[in-house]
């Protein structure tokens, strides 16, 4: 695997650990920012917005770019905002960073997988993604406890500052450790064609598999803290110990689906799925019971967001590995949180703390069902088997074949 896309990796997760580092540090924001707990929960929600709805927009304008030099630009910006965070003298200053980093953070994402995928050989692909994606799983092992860490003993700020400090890492490495390439204008690096993919019907119902994927693992995963403490009885300081466990479950997830991804793009997501469809339906039976809660919460870390490299996969294949492409993909993933982060609050005021669990498994059987088209398309595809292909002879085997095609 190219050394690049390693270094990749690493930006991402600066800016993972950026997204998730208000969550753990809302009661010293609030104090700083004169705010209630919610408004600096609508930080967050900002964040995720900012990247879904601004994204895409900003890498069209660094489109004309260099891979290389693209990065650069994204990484200044998303610099830019989280310096503002730092210093943010006011709640709507600090609203105004996380919306400038959000943008930058989902454009980075889109170059970056565009770039690994083409640094990579055709046939680990789906490898290089994973790498790449593992930014985002090491984020959510390490980068919310660490920057949480560092907040109760310094100070939200100084957690901020810590991001930032490893973005100019990131950057740095990235400007000496990765190639300069030219843009790929066979490859989507040329505007119209970047926007001419958007009008296949299949590549919507795709990113509609990425977000229900990810909307299914994001409802339970938001209110993982409760359901933990107030349904399965674990105390307020296991629960970020069983966290860990799950960010370690995705790593491990991450890097298994990586190397299926390739060969088994359609089949990854469809087991993906149906093996989330039942941890989701056992953990919300069977939450009350500590062993089993545990060990399904991590069945959803093996097969919930660890699916990304084969959704990437699947999107490339289906439009092309162009940034564009990949950022609007990103945006569905994006929505998929706010989805399920959003439905699964508004289900526990109706039902309570198990509901986000039994939508989660709705969302998942909704996304196994957007499978059907590619699974019906690629059984059609098969070739007749040897024994008819026999009995009807040569000539007639060939043709059924290419009919069947």
């Amino acid at each position: 695997m190219p050394r690049a896309v390693y270094l990749l990796a690493l930006g991402i997760f600066a800016m993972v650990t950026s997204e998730f580092a208000v969550a753990g540090l809302m009661p010293q924001m609030a104090d700083g920012l004169s705010a209630t707990i919610p408004q600096i929960g609508y930080l967050i929600t900002a964040f995720a917005v900012a990247m879904t709805a601004g994204g895409p927009f900003l890498t069209i304008a660094v489109l004309k770019l260099r891979p290389k030099p693209a990065l650069m630009v994204l990484f200044a910006i998303f610099l830019a905002g989280n310096l503002l965070a730092a210093t943010a003298p006011s709640y709507p200053i600090m609203m105004a960073a996380r919306i400038i980093t959000g943008i930058a953070a989902q454009a980075f994402f889109g170059v970056a997988i565009s770039l690994a995928v083409r640094l990579t050989p055709p046939q680990r692909r789906g490898r290089a993604i994973a790498v790449v994606m593992n930014g985002l799983m090491v984020g959510t092992l390490l980068g919310l406890p660490l920057s949480t860490l560092i907040g109760e003993h310094l100070g939200w700020r100084a957690a901020f500052w810590a991001v930032s400090a490893v973005a100019v890492l990131a950057a740095l490495a990235t400007m000496i450790g990765v190639p300069r390439l030219e843009r790929a204008e066979g490859d989507g690096g040329d505007f119209r064609q970047e926007m001419r993919v958007f009008t296949k019907p299949r590549l919507w119902l795709v990113f509609a598999t990425s977000t229900l994927i990810i909307g299914a693992t994001f409802s339970a995963f938001s209110y993982l803290n409760p359901i933990l403490t107030q349904v399965t009885g674990f105390s307020a300081g296991t629960v970020p110990l069983l966290l860990i466990a799950y960010g370690a479950a995705t790593v491990v997830g991450n890097n298994i689906v990586g190397r299926l991804a390739d060969r088994h793009t359609v089949s990854v997501q469809l087991w993906g799925l149906a093996l989330n469809l039942i941890f989701l339906t056992g953990f919300a039976l069977l939450a009350h019971l500590s062993i089993p809660a545990v060990v399904l919460m991590l069945g959803i870390g093996l097969v919930g967001v660890t699916m990304n490299p084969a959704m990437a996969t699947r999107v490339q294949r289906t439009g092309n590995a162009g940034p564009l492409v990949n950022t609007v993909h990103s945006s569905f993933i994006t929505l998929g949180v706010i989805i399920g982060s959003f439905a699964g609050g508004v289900a526990i005021d109706d039902f309570g703390l198990r509901a986000p669990l039994w939508l989660g498994a709705v969302l998942a059987t909704l996304g196994i069902l957007t499978l059907v088209p590619d699974l019906i398309r690629r059984s059609a595809a098969k070739p007749a088997p040897a024994s008819n292909a026999s009995a009807a002879g040569g000539g007639t085997a060939v043709d059924t074949r290419k009919h069947m095609v």
